[in-house]
């Protein structure tokens, strides 16, 4: 049980990587890191395509993470 969660903990971190990195940049330089923020938090930019799907992945992913990391530490 234990060997089977942490290989599944170790195709999640890689999957994650993977979808994380070729997410695009949202902005560019510091005042991107700014606006940029604002633009998210408040909505205006919406995502669509392949954006979209990676951006819905990573989240699917991290909570996947999460609760394995969790489950481990509670089986071991």
């Amino acid at each position: 049980m234990n060997a089977l969660l942490i290989t599944l903990l170790i195709i999640d971190c890689i999957a994650l990587i993977v979808v994380v990195l070729l997410q695009s940049g949202k902005s560019a330089g510091l005042s991107g890191a700014i606006s940029g923020g604002a633009e998210q938090l408040f909505g205006k930019q919406k995502a669509r395509g392949l954006d979209l799907v990676l951006h819905r992945v990573t989240i699917v992913l991290a909570v996947l993470f999460f609760v394995l990391a969790i489950s481990i530490t509670y089986f071991v």
